[in-house]
Parts: structure tokens; sequence; C-alpha cells
């Protein structure tokens, strides 16, 4: 089974949502699905919070629902008792971190300074929000905590839209970010659904980061290869050699030989592969295995997909 964690780092981005009544709630977690963002971090900002979170638990079951802004133990044990599957606090407490533990439900805390983040370790704990983000410093200061905390992981959340979005998930220690810019107050208020669904879309898509990298063309021998290579270097400058390949320019793949795809392939960047797989398995893409690349953590950066798309095999990397 998948973990909370799991589910939140394969989908990169949580929305964080503040809702004035109950009856939000449905329609909005429905318009969530719709865009492609099985997740939902509801604030105790309002005293919707609790029952809406109850009213998503048992209409929308495929939904991940969080308990966020949770300030008390007795907003968490609220919160747990509505069916909130996970909880977010915007500052560091012992109290809230300790009773989530005992009752077995993830908890991420707010820090943004090394004695919180201590504090977490000690507690055991190894993700947490980094809030507010740009506020605090931003990727700079992300950046600076890393450094002395390699095995700690971030959530940041403020300050953060579709402008850095991308910005903060290709960096390895960040698991997700919150923001609230693909569901605004105003259109929850208006009950404009389609319009956050749309807004969704858009989140979905810069958390992966998809751009065309090059286009791989199959030839039967290095000889080919060759000759093909150098009539196209006549338009794409420059023309250069590698093992199994020449290139003319960046974007065109000449094969030696024979390789993936029918024709050639196609190369595609994302900002991370791992994450992008469970992305692409919904419309049917999965990885072959043998053909995964990985660094010295072990993290896949490079992998063949299948199926094949017109006659072309998918490979994505690393941006």
């Amino acid at each position: 089974m998948v973990s909370v964690h799991e589910m939140i780092q394969s989908v990169g981005v949580v929305p964080v949502i503040k809702i004035d009544s109950p009856d939000q709630a449905l329609p909005l977690g429905k318009a969530l699905l719709a865009g492609g963002l099985p997740i939902a971090e509801i604030t105790f900002r309002t005293a919707a919070g609790e029952e809406g979170i109850r009213v998503l638990r048992t209409e929308l079951p495929q939904l991940l629902v969080g308990a966020g802004t949770i300030v008390s133990v007795d907003a968490a044990r609220r919160a747990q008792q509505a069916g909130a599957q996970f909880i977010v606090s915007p500052g560091y407490s012992d109290d809230i971190v300790a009773f989530c533990q005992e009752q077995g439900i993830p908890v991420y805390p707010g820090v943004n300074n090394p004695s919180q983040i201590q504090q977490a370790m000690e507690r055991g704990l190894s993700v947490v929000k980094f809030f507010p983000a740009e506020a605090s410093g931003g990727l700079p200061m992300l950046q600076a905590l890393s450094a002395p905390f390699p095995t700690m992981k971030f959530m940041p959340t403020g300050g953060i839209g579709i402008h850095n979005l991308g910005d903060y998930l290709k960096k390895p220690y960040i698991v997700a970010c919150g923001g609230s810019w693909m569901v605004p107050g105003s259109l929850i208020k208006e009950q404009k659904w389609e319009e956050i669904s749309h807004l969704c879309k858009e989140a979905v898509h810069a958390v992966h980061g998809f751009s065309f990298a090059h286009l791989g063309i199959n030839q039967r021998d290095e000889d080919e290869a060759k000759s093909t290579a150098q009539t196209l270097a006549t338009i794409l400058q420059p023309l250069s050699e590698k093992s199994n390949s020449f290139f003319s320019s960046d974007s065109i793949e000449i094969m030696k030989q024979t390789g993936m795809g029918a024709h050639g392939h196609i190369g595609i960047r994302t900002w991370n592969v791992e994450r992008a797989l469970t992305y692409l398995s919904l419309f049917g893409f999965e990885g072959v295995p043998e053909s995964a690349r990985r660094d010295a953590n072990g993290t896949i950066h490079f992998i063949y997909l299948k199926p094949e798309v017109g006659g072309f095999a998918l490979h994505i990397m690393q941006a």
C-alpha cells in the first residue's frame, strides 16, 4: 500500500484550502480530482474545516485529505476524529508532534530555522513543512539548510505559485510544495469549480516541467548514421559524435544502429523522473525496468517508457 508520504511526493503539490461552509467541500473535492490533484489540505482557519474533512473522507475516499493550520493538540485530535489522514501545523509544537506519533498519523510541522529542524529530527521526523517559504529566504535558505541536514526533506509553503513551483520541485530535498493559488478563496466562494479544475491542471503540468529534449532517428549501421548526420549538419550545427550516435545540433540524434522504437525515440525532460513515472502511469505508460539509469543514491534519472507512440519510443530524463 502506498503511504501518505509516498502519495504526497508522487503528486508534488498540496492544495492548501480554506472553506467557509462544509457545503463547499464536496464540489471542491470533485474539482480537485477533475484537475488531476487527488489531495487536499483543509485548514482549521474556519469552523467549517473540521466538518469539511469529514464530508470529503466520507464522499470521496479516493482523495487524500489532511488538516492544516493545526495549532493545538485538541485541534489535532478533532481533525483525526474527522478523518484527516495527515496533520500540518504552521510552526513546530512538540506536543502536537508527540500526539500525532502516538496516534500513528503523519505530521508535518512548520519550521524555518536550524533549531526547529533539530527538534524535528530528535522526534524522528524526516519531512517538515518550510513556512513561510519565500518570506523565510526561499530556495537560498533551503539550500543552506539542506547542507547540514542532508537527510531532511521539505514541503515549502508560502509565496509559491505557478511562477516558481518548478524552481522548487527540481531540488532533490523538496518532497512537494503547498499552495493555494489553484484554489483561491474567491473562486470557492463563487462556486467556480471548472475554473479551479483548470488551475489544478496547470499546477499538475508545472509539477513535472515536461519539455522536449531531442529526437532520435534509427539507422541501419554507423555508415548510414554518419551520412545522415553529415547531411543534416549542413543545416543543423554543430555535428558531434557519441559512442552510439551522432548529434546534429543538440536536438537531433542519429543512432548508429537500430535502437528502441520502430523509427527511433523522443527524449523528454522532467523535474523528477520517479514522480513523472507515477503520473504517466495514469495514462497507460510504464517504465522499462532494464533501461533505467540511477544516480549514486539509487534514484532513477533516465528510463524508457512503453508503449511506443507513432513508432517512436519515449524516454524521460532528469532536467
